[in-house]
């Protein structure tokens, strides 16, 4: 049938649609809600910049605390 027009990943529903059942949702869902689903999915899925800023300073944190350790328990062993 083809690939939904959405997502790219699954095949649509019929022959003439354009999409697969969750993005047809996700459609459906839009309609009913407009600018709500937009609000929802930016406060719920997408992290405001300073939280990005620090979850990226804990990432970096817990990478040099590993690195820290390897170097401690490398220069242990004979």
């Amino acid at each position: 049938m083809g690939l939904c027009y959405l997502c790219e990943k699954k095949d649509r529903v019929g022959y003439f649609s354009y999409y697969c059942e969750d993005c047809r949702k996700i459609k459906h869902l839009l309609n009913l809600y407009g600018e709500r689903v937009h609000e929802v999915l930016e406060t719920v899925l997408v992290r405001p910049v300073d939280k990005q800023e620090h979850k990226i300073k804990n990432e970096i944190k817990k990478d040099i605390e590993k690195k820290s350790y390897s170097l401690r328990s490398a220069s242990k062993q004979p």
